[in-house]
């Protein structure tokens, strides 16, 4: 009889584009998330948790990744009697879930909508160098009014959480521009709606921030040569056509009144652009009025992302410090937020346009910020551990772990194989704990137990004399009864 095949044993390996978090970066992010859900509470924005999950169809256009068109998200066929169960998918971010929710619930939820929303998200793309198929984004929108207050809002709303969550005003800046003023300068060009050179004039504009204004000028017109030497196709369009796209650009001015000067000359007589200027004024005197100067919010038409996505005010939240890359060149840290209005997704569900406006904030990125400013990345403090002199007394042992957590203290009771204490010693060192309980029986005894202070006697370690060590003992010796004072002594001591 031929002998069964065993199954192979599973490989042990995250899935590809995917990772896993442990409890330092758990922790940090938690807390961020806590302190920013703080400044968006106190803004009045109430917090919504919708599924993970999505219908397809509600979805609507997703992003797809662009060299695997229509694959951008996970997703799968509910089966059916007739096998024509509904797609279903992971959402891909937390914006289309709000038309949904709001198209849904509209009739019971207050008109302006203020919400907030954390949480994962999923994309099926192309996994790389710090881009995974799995991330957190933190959103904060207003649906239900076109008022240029609420855009006011989102903005000074950002400036406040990067600065409550460690970022230090003149680190960011949260730059302010108006896709109606693009509008306003493609009019301008006399390029018509629909045709297909304005979107290759949009993905042009994209590349300003990596090719400067001689680079858009050359995509815009002839084409240029690119770093590695190869020759990259132009627009086509003449120079007195690209030219209101380059005002457009760099028509940022020292001060507001200025730029806005500037931005009148780029649109010209287009409607809608004067518009879109009217708008930008309007919020730069709303965030005046709040004390928010131009060294926290700005208006700047170079802020170009998403642009084709937006249908009003647009906004990025940029960090200015600089840091070194891999390569050991300074450069600045970037963006780490960004938003707009989008008044045409809910009108999806309901047929009828419905203002809306938000930011999403990149945790991971805010976070990867926060190390750099040396905000977070520090020693994480572990439990205190009650270590185990004797198996047959684990009652003794609990009681006293169930004493500390009782006074909010963080703790728990070694749980491997009590007889090479060294071992204990050992596993608290790598738990990162502050403190080890020791009681052994002389010390059950004698009603006392043995304190040891993990950080402090780290320090003597590395750094004292013989002489030191004898005058700053790191164990502590002390009644029973005053076993949750002391380590609350020695915890304080610690954090001072």
């Amino acid at each position: 009889m031929a002998k069964v095949k065993k199954a192979p044993r599973p490989k042990a390996i995250t899935p590809k584009g995917f990772r896993d978090y442990f409890g330092a970066e758990v922790s940090e992010r938690s807390e961020m998330l806590q302190k920013i859900a703080g400044v968006y509470h106190r803004y009045g924005f109430d917090a919504l948790e919708s599924s993970a999950v999505e219908t397809v169809e509600a979805l609507g256009k997703f992003l797809p990744d662009v060299d695997r068109p229509n694959e951008g998200v996970f997703a799968w066929q509910e089966s059916d009697d007739d096998g024509n169960g509904d797609w279903m998918a992971l959402r891909y971010d937390l914006t289309a879930p709000l038309a949904r929710v709001y198209a849904q619930h509209r009739n019971d939820l207050p008109t302006p909508y203020r919400r907030y929303a954390m949480g994962p998200v999923w994309r099926n793309e192309k996994p790389g160098p710090g881009r995974y198929r799995q991330f957190y984004q933190c959103d904060a929108d207003t649906v239900g009014t076109s008022s240029m207050a609420a855009d006011a809002e989102i903005c000074a709303m950002l400036s406040d959480t990067l600065e409550t969550v460690g970022i230090p005003r003149g680190d960011y800046l949260v730059r302010v521009n108006n896709r109606k003023v693009l509008n306003g300068v493609l009019e301008a060009m006399g390029l018509p709606e629909g045709e297909g050179a304005r979107d290759n004039v949009l993905r042009t504009i994209d590349k300003f921030d990596k090719v400067g204004e001689a680079g858009v000028r050359e995509l815009l017109t002839k084409g240029r040569l690119d770093a590695s030497g190869a020759f990259i196709d132009g627009v086509g369009l003449s120079d007195d056509q690209a030219e209101p796209v380059i005002a457009f650009l760099t028509s940022k001015a020292a001060d507001v009144a200025k730029t806005f000067e500037n931005l009148r000359g780029a649109v010209g007589t287009s409607v809608i652009g004067a518009e879109g200027i009217a708008e930008l004024e309007q919020i730069a005197d709303l965030l005046a009025a709040g004390g928010y100067g131009a060294d926290r919010i700005e208006i700047d038409p170079s802020v170009v992302r998403g642009l084709g996505y937006y249908t009003g005010p647009v906004y990025e939240a940029e960090l200015t410090f600089e840091i070194f890359d891999e390569k050991g060149r300074k450069r600045q840290f970037g963006s780490v937020a960004g938003g707009g209005r989008y008044d045409d997704l809910v009108k999806r569900f309901t047929g009828q346009a419905v203002p809306a406006t938000g930011v999403s904030i990149g945790v991971d990125r805010l976070l990867a910020a926060l190390r750099e400013k040396g905000r977070l990345g520090g020693r994480v403090e572990g439990p205190v551990v009650v270590t185990v002199m004797d198996r047959d007394r684990m009652a003794d042992y609990q009681s006293m772990v169930a004493e500390l957590r009782n006074a909010g203290i963080r703790a728990e009771v070694y749980l491997g194989n009590p007889k090479n204490f060294g071992n204990q010693l050992k596993y608290a060192d790598r738990r990162g704990s502050p403190i080890a309980v020791i009681e052994g029986g002389d010390e059950k005894e004698n009603g006392v137990v043995q304190i040891k202070d993990l950080i402090l006697g780290a320090k003597i370690a590395q750094s004292a004399t013989h002489e030191e060590w004898k005058e700053r003992p790191s164990q502590f010796e002390v009644p029973r009864d005053q076993l949750v004072a002391k380590v609350r002594e020695i915890l304080e001591g610690q954090d001072g």
